[in-house]
């Protein structure tokens, strides 16, 4: 039988999904050893300005680390190992991190330590020195809805159809950690082995979630004013800033504007004008995008942004939301009226080379 690691690294944006790995992971470590013999958990407390930076102790008598690596140097008592959990490894400073790295050079051949992330930014001399030991990492939370659903669903108490699956991962968009909970509420409502449709959730499905910037400046650059303005909704409800939005499509029309050129003849030409910064595809799609305006387009959609710019820092009387919402709408329909959508011979892909004047 191979030797398990000496320590686990359990990372992931998302504290449920970190929650739930380290449950399931911990589980495993004890087998049929006692909790109450075998297992210690510590908490790292959030990071302090005062001392040499280190994660402020809990209580009286020394740091967390310290008494958890203490715990993880001694040898079990009545059980065959000892399960050390340290949570919240991303508040360690730098002498917590090196304490760690000193204890894995030469671990408790006895002892499993697990090391939780959360916090903040895990130390550099953290990550090293659990790869040095040949520690195991524990990746949780999938970065997309559709992954984690599909995760979630491997071994539920309810099944859901195709086209329930296909509302639930719209619907969260970002927030893939409410998948678990959604479930839980269905096999409440439902029952164990219940076959969930799309009519069954929508009373469960509560707040929609977050989206990803990026597909609200696809929406439009597709002319699809509606979907365009439903994505800007979540995303201000998701507790995106209006400046925030503004950025976004600022930074999409600077980058249509650096391609309209016509020395940009493909996609990775478009690459190495935006500095390489950008993958071919998102690349192309900007080029794409930005032929399809052309330059007077571009001025139109600059002629936009700067209107709501001012707008948004009081020119007008309109609430914030109102701007974006005419903004959005705006540029929507400047990439509708250019041809964009597939409804005409013009919205279809365009050849890599330039094809048209560009009225300079």
């Amino acid at each position: 039988m191979s030797t398990p690691p000496p320590v686990h690294l359990v990372v992931g944006d998302d504290p449920r999904f970190r929650a739930d790995a380290t449950k399931a992971l911990v589980a495993d470590l004890l087998g049929d050893d006692d909790p109450s013999l075998a297992l210690e958990e510590f908490t790292l407390a959030a990071r302090t300005d005062a001392g040499e930076g280190d994660a402020a102790p809990s209580g009286d008598g020394p740091p967390v680390v310290d008494r958890a690596l203490s715990s993880a140097s001694t040898p079990p008592f009545g059980t065959e190992r000892r399960v050390i959990v340290i949570r919240d490894v991303g508040a360690m400073g730098a002498a917590d991190g090196e304490a760690v790295a000193r204890y894995l050079a030469d671990p408790c051949p006895t002892t499993a330590l697990v090391l939780v992330g959360g916090g903040g930014r895990l130390p550099v001399a953290l990550t090293k020195a659990v790869k040095a030991a040949g520690g195991a990492e524990v990746k949780t939370a999938p970065g997309k809805t559709g992954d984690a659903l599909t995760a979630a669903l491997d071994g539920a108490e309810v099944k859901f159809t195709g086209a329930a699956a296909h509302r639930v991962a719209d619907w969260f968009g970002d927030d893939a950690g409410r998948i678990p909970a959604l479930l839980e509420v269905l096999r409440s409502a439902y029952g164990e082995g219940a076959r969930i449709d799309v009519d069954d959730l929508e009373p469960y499905l509560g707040e929609a979630g977050g989206v990803a910037p990026y597909l609200l400046t696809g929406a439009i650059d597709k002319g699809d004013a509606a979907g365009a303005l439903e994505i800007l909704h979540r995303l201000r409800g998701s507790g995106f800033h209006p400046l925030q939005v503004m950025a976004v499509l600022h930074k999409h029309y600077q980058r249509m504007l650096r391609l309209d050129d016509p020395q940009v003849g493909g996609e990775q030409d478009a690459v190495a004008a935006l500095g390489g910064k950008v993958k071919p595809y998102p690349a192309g799609l900007a080029l794409r995008q930005a032929r399809l305006l052309g330059a007077a387009g571009l001025r139109t959609a600059y002629g936009h942004l700067a209107k709501a710019d001012v707008d948004l820092r009081g020119a007008t009387a309109l609430p914030e939301d109102a701007v974006l919402e005419v903004l959005v709408a705006r540029l929507a329909g400047l990439s509708r009226r250019a041809g964009a959508g597939g409804s005409s011979p013009r919205g279809r892909p365009r050849p890599s080379g330039p094809s048209r004047s560009r009225g300079r």
